[in-house]
């Protein structure tokens, strides 16, 4: 019997994806393990290498894999002002000609460098479809990259996989649609808390989860909380942020109104993931805000996309709702996308003396509704306190 067949005369390919698709992810896979992956674009070949683990093994193999090129590193426009670069787009750098993996590292991760640094010119597109599929697997946004003439001058094995650069560049929201639910159970929670945990994966094996509480009549409005997932708040209670309060308040309040849903979704550190997230924190307990550890690592200061929360709710059946939130980012992610949203409620969770920096820098700087924060410091008299935080954010 035939194996029936698309347009393009291969078995399945409908089924398991188009040619593109299954190329970003193989190429996704293989910078999660510190390979390198060839970009194409216009008859042009790029091969990149993402700088997270580089060591000296790796850098000699990445030279000897090039040559005669010599390679290069690419940054985010961030990370290029951070270092003394005025620019408005990414931007190629020589590498240091001494202290070789030490002296790049610190060329992309350190809040003030003292590495010389030499502009190499724009990056291309496929040198910047490279810094988007390393956001994708949550490595830092920086690569070692080097062109060459075509994929036959870099041989190994076993091949380096080839992926245009227009496919990686319409990756991220196209992958918004494998979204599908894979299980769901009965969860009490302490308390007394009824919930039925819902949880969905994409094609690239990403988990968020719908925490549904109570029975909320989904054909009214729904009362909601988008979470990003926090290990070191929601799990460990860490005071530096207030996720993990604000987590258990929205688990309270949504049991108290008779139900509602929490969306836990997989963007831990505002979507920078859990390792660059601690990379953040070190730089803040060097005296940067958390807005400015983010962009100093070369991201933008908040790096999710709320596309993913849209279309679990719609795979719910939940199309109204209003959000418990302090940042009205969210209503306009989820109102972009189709999602009716009548309106917002505060969650507030107490001020301490570790995360009223971090608090202060969301309010001042990313335009979230923390007007309890100044209420609370000016109720205590304390009009220095306002200043100084005011201060430290600018």
């Amino acid at each position: 019997m035939s194996k029936s067949k698309n347009g393009n005369g291969h078995a399945g390919s409908g089924v398991f994806g188009s040619p593109d698709r299954v190329l970003v992810k193989r190429a996704l896979a293989e910078f999660r393990s510190n390979r390198p992956v060839t970009f194409s674009q216009a008859g042009r070949f790029l091969i990149a290498l993402p700088v997270d683990g580089l060591d000296a093994a790796r850098l000699h193999a990445l030279e000897h894999l090039v040559a005669p090129a010599t390679p290069k590193l690419v940054v985010t426009k961030r990370r290029a002002r951070t270092l003394g670069i005025e620019t408005d787009h990414s931007v190629t750098l020589a590498l240091p000609k001494l202290g070789g993996a030490e002296a790049i590292l610190s060329l992309v991760e350190d809040a003030n460098s003292d590495e010389h640094v030499e502009l190499a010119g724009p990056a291309d597109g496929n040198a910047v479809a490279a810094i988007e599929l390393a956001k994708i697997a949550q490595r830092l946004p920086a690569l070692l990259i080097a062109e060459i003439d075509s994929p036959a001058s870099a041989l190994t094995e076993p091949p380096l996989i080839v992926v245009p650069a227009d496919a990686v560049m319409k990756f991220g929201r196209g992958d918004i649609h494998s979204l599908e639910i894979v299980s769901e159970a009965n969860v009490p929670l302490a308390g007394g808390i009824s919930t039925r945990f819902v949880v969905f994966r994409d094609s690239i094996g990403g988990g968020s989860a719908a925490v549904i509480v109570g029975k909320p009549d989904l054909s009214k409005t729904v009362p909601v909380r988008l979470h990003s997932a926090c290990l070191t708040g929601d799990v460990f209670g860490s005071s530096r942020c207030d996720c993990g309060d604000q987590l258990k308040l929205a688990t309270k309040r949504l049991n108290e109104e008779g139900g509602g849903i929490i969306l836990y979704l997989e963007q831990e550190g505002r979507g920078l993931g859990l390792a660059n997230k601690m990379r953040a924190y070190a730089l803040q307990d060097e005296g940067l805000d958390t807005v400015d550890a983010n962009t100093t690592l070369g991201f933008d200061d908040d790096e999710r996309d709320y596309g993913i929360a849209a279309r679990m709710l719609q795979k719910l059946g939940c199309t109204r709702v209003y959000l418990m939130t302090n940042n009205p980012a969210k209503l306009d992610g989820l109102t972009d996308l189709g999602i009716d949203v009548v309106g917002r409620v505060p969650l507030h969770a107490p001020i301490n003396a570790h995360n009223r920096r971090y608090m202060t820098a969301k309010a001042m700087r990313a335009g979230h509704k923390l007007d309890h924060l100044i209420a609370t410091l000016a109720e205590a008299g304390d009009v220095q306190g306002i200043a100084r935080a005011a201060e430290e954010v600018r």
